[in-house]
């Protein structure tokens, strides 16, 4: 055969094996576990391009690597399925090159419902996102991963032909990539090649992740090199055996296999020298890039408050409802001594610690290191499960709120009854009584001293006290007076010149 001849052979090979590919037959079930575990999934995290993208890669590998082995072994053993290995034995093209045709056939049929699957996510992520842009390495490691399992269905196939390959291979693929990720322990482990890690994978998916930071794509470069080179492999072993093909493809084969297999080993070796960096992610020195290590530079996105709240334009969807959550406080604490000029949230820094656990700390001074600024981390940077934007905000305004009010009136040790009594006062006229409420009522909190505040921060305040008596007068008072009385007496409450009786 001439090359003349050979291209046009080849397309309509190719023609012939699209049109009665199984994977083709297979594409309603694959769309539909991709709605329904994956996409579901994704759109009820909130609208940030890091959660989205981490979640197509883990959800997408599992949604299309068991079918697409399956249907690849099921193609590969058709010949002796039918009965027809001497009919096409005689044909002019070697039986390595015949049996590549719907190996290609079942990968493309994969590979465009994941592009079109992929398009729709992050179409309507496009569409919902304020800020950032689409993260395309996770993108590209899932759809790495469709090639890799079709081989892996294609050499099953080709060497265990029968009708219970397929779906032995599928189930095979699936406890695969369930099995990979329970030998992960801490951080640094070569276990974290399975396509379906993301990252860290004691920490799971978070918020605050290539957020503040850019994404390193370390791990997503090893996984990348590894797929293909078990792609090469494996497509190279059924040309091995003798008359699969000529001496020379043999050859060729054999030496194309043993370089794959060194890429796809150099790559799992890689993944084990990997570590979580501070931000997050794993960080592969070997393939480390420097830059990922500067800060992202952004403009914040700020209320009109009294004390403006500026966020991360990522979380540019949570501004209306933390404001609301925050203003009546804001509003009783601005022009206050103390009292910061604006609230800003900051990321979060992570380390590894004993066994499987991670460290999560503020990243920067806490709320009161900082004269003009309050920093604040939204409980969506921690590990905690998807919220809606008020039950964030909700939670961010109990967190929060104590710590602030504390850095107005004044808290540690030696903090004096009528200092907890003007915070609990506060809290409960800006409706977070749950705040101080839950602390007496569960007897959790930890005094610094004679009726100080407790160790998070919240007021320690018993009922039937004078501080009780006190902080429930102050909390009746209209707002402008009880802000009138702090202008004036709020030197003299921190210095704890003032008693229970005196609070009006």
């Amino acid at each position: 055969m001439t090359a003349a001849t050979i291209a046009p052979a080849a397309s309509r090979l190719l023609r012939l094996e699209l049109r009665h590919n199984a994977m083709a037959w297979l594409l309603p079930v694959v769309i539909g576990l991709f709605w329904l575990t994956t996409y579901r999934k994704d759109m009820a995290m909130p609208p940030m391009w890091n959660l989205r993208a981490a979640g197509l890669q883990s959800g997408a590998v599992l949604d299309f690597a068991v079918p697409v082995t399956g249907a690849a072994a099921w193609m590969a053993s058709r010949e002796v399925r039918h009965r027809v290995t001497d009919q096409v034995t005689i044909t002019a093209r070697p039986r390595w090159a015949r049996l590549l045709a719907p190996w290609v056939a079942t990968t493309i049929w994969a590979m465009v419902a994941y592009l079109g699957c992929v398009a729709v996510l992050y179409g309507v992520t496009a569409h919902q996102a304020s800020w950032g842009g689409p993260l395309w390495w996770p993108a590209v490691v899932a759809a790495a991963s469709l090639p890799a399992f079709s081989a892996l269905g294609f050499v099953l196939g080709t060497f265990l032909p029968s009708r219970f390959t397929a779906p032995l291979a599928a189930i095979a693929a699936f406890f695969l990539l369930a099995l990979s990720t329970e030998l992960i322990h801490g951080s640094q482990s070569a276990w974290q090649i399975s396509p379906i890690v993301t990252g860290p994978w004691d920490l799971g998916p978070q918020a605050g992740v290539a957020v503040f930071y850019p994404f390193a794509p370390d791990l997503c470069i090893a996984q990348m090199t590894f797929l293909v080179g078990v792609t090469v492999a494996l497509l190279g072993v059924p040309a091995l055996p003798a008359g699969s093909a000529g001496r020379a493809v043999r050859l060729a084969a054999a030496c194309l296999t043993g370089a794959a297999l060194l890429a796809a080993g150099t790559a799992v070796g890689l993944a084990g020298t990997g570590t979580m960096d501070a931000h997050g992610m794993i960080d592969i020195p070997a393939l480390h890039d420097a830059a990922d290590d500067q800060p992202l530079r952004f403009t914040p996105v700020c209320s009109d408050t009294t004390i403006p709240v500026c966020l991360n334009p990522a979380y540019a969807g949570f501004l209306p409802a933390t404001t609301d959550a925050l203003a009546p406080l804001l509003n009783q604490l601005a022009g206050l001594p103390g009292a910061p000029d604006r609230i800003l949230q900051v990321g979060v820094t992570y380390q590894q610690d004993t066994g499987n656990g991670v460290i999560i700390r503020q990243d920067g001074p806490r709320s009161g290191a900082t004269p003009s600024t309050a920093h604040l981390v939204f409980p969506e940077q921690l590990p905690e499960p998807s919220m809606t934007a008020d039950q964030m905000a909700s939670q961010l305004a109990e967190s929060f709120a104590p710590d602030l009010v504390a850095r107005v009136i004044g808290n540690g040790r030696g903090t004096s009854q009528a200092q907890n009594a003007v915070a609990r006062a506060l809290l409960t006229a800006a409706g977070l009584p749950d705040v101080v409420d839950r602390t007496a009522s569960t007897g959790t909190g930890r005094s610094d001293g004679p009726g100080g505040a407790d160790a998070s921060g919240q007021p320690d305040v018993a009922p039937g006290t004078p501080a009780y008596a006190a902080a429930e007068r102050f909390a009746a008072l209209p707002a402008s007076a009880r802000h009138a009385w702090l202008v004036q007496h709020l030197a003299a409450l921190r210095a704890g010149r003032i008693t229970p009786a005196q609070i009006p």
